[in-house]
């Protein structure tokens, strides 16, 4: 075990699986040599050859094809789409293809393949490098969708994810890439398709996933102080859903809110207050909320801090869920 950052394990995380199986390949945009924007695939190249780790040309589409054909010949893919609005040219493939191929070929053919797309904000960067675009995702049939939002997570989900036979996508949280914990690489954490309770609570559930996590949990301590105390649900998979874990801790708990950086209209949260509300009307005690981003193009580095949910932002909305049992009021 070692203290190590997200970018760090995920290195890990690949540096393992190119080792433990000749058919992984890793390859995309400034992959190889450089180790890659964020240098989650630093020093893979040298170690492990061009074979195995390799330059793409600047063609996402292409990519991501490519990809599906090694996948079909045997291989086991896994693709960097450098920031996350750069994957949509290739979402005809991940959508037409990628998406639908066990089902097309009725199971005579899988694509065990990871696609990895850097995503969120909270780097300072810019429209186009910003994007959350999980619902797109998460949205298509026949694709697993991950996110971690630790540093253990981002090392199991992505061997997880790798061992997969049917194609996963990978969203890793940018502004999380540098932050830090120690780390086992035994793989025996929770499974790739489950939630975990990363703080009990008895008043109030957060639920959360990839950058809003460590959010979740800084706002949980501060509720302390207001009375409150916060259970946090990190979902790690967004697609499958772990129905069971998030409604039992809402059926506990009897409150809910849903944290997310993208914009909330159509967002993935609503997702997530449906099928809570479906679940657990009876144990509700107030509306399930929701904290998101806000229903624009991602804002300039200057003000991008009005766009991401802060501690203040889940504090303020975690005491309009009726604690007195005070009725709604119509555009409160």
């Amino acid at each position: 075990m070692t203290e190590i950052s997200m970018a760090q394990a995920l290195n890990a995380a690949l540096r393992d699986a190119v080792k433990d199986d000749d058919r992984v390949l890793i390859f995309g945009e400034d992959v190889g040599p450089l180790g890659g924007v964020f240098r989650v695939t630093d020093g893979i190249t040298a170690d492990f050859g061009e074979e195995r780790c390799f330059d793409t040309p600047l063609a996402e589409s292409g990519i991501v094809g490519f990809a599906v054909g090694m996948a079909m010949g045997g291989f086991r893919p896994v693709v960097e789409m450098q920031f996350d609005a750069f994957a949509y040219p290739a979402f005809e493939q991940i959508t037409s293809h990628v998406a639908k191929l066990r089902n097309r070929t009725r199971g005579a053919l899988s694509l065990p393949m990871v696609i990895r797309i850097p995503y969120a904000g909270g780097i300072g960067g810019v429209e186009h490098h910003c994007d959350s675009s999980e619902a797109y995702y998460t949205h298509t049939p026949g694709l697993q969708v991950v996110t971690p939002g630790t540093p253990q997570d981002a090392y199991d989900l992505l061997r997880d994810s790798i061992d997969s036979p049917d194609p996963v996508i990978f969203l890793e949280p940018k502004c999380r890439y540098w932050s830090k914990e120690t780390v086992s690489f035994t793989r025996d954490g929770a499974a790739m398709d489950r939630a975990v309770v990363r703080r009990e609570g008895k008043d109030v559930t957060l639920i959360a996933y990839g950058p809003m996590v460590a959010t979740a949990l800084e706002s949980a301590e501060a509720a302390k102080a207001e009375g409150w105390d916060v259970e946090v649900v990190d979902l790690r998979s967004l697609n499958p859903f772990d129905d069971e874990t998030v409604t039992a801790s809402v059926r506990r708990t009897g409150r809910a809110v849903v944290v997310h950086e993208a914009a909330g209209f159509g967002g993935y949260g609503a997702e997530v207050v449906a099928r809570v509300t479906e679940q657990c009307f009876h144990q509700l005690h107030a509306p399930v909320l929701r904290v998101t981003g806000l229903d624009i193009p991602y804002p300039p580095p200057k003000l991008e801090r009005h766009q991401l949910p802060d501690v203040d932002r889940i504090l303020d909305t975690v005491a309009r869920l009726q604690w007195n049992d005070e009725p709604v009021v119509a555009g409160a």
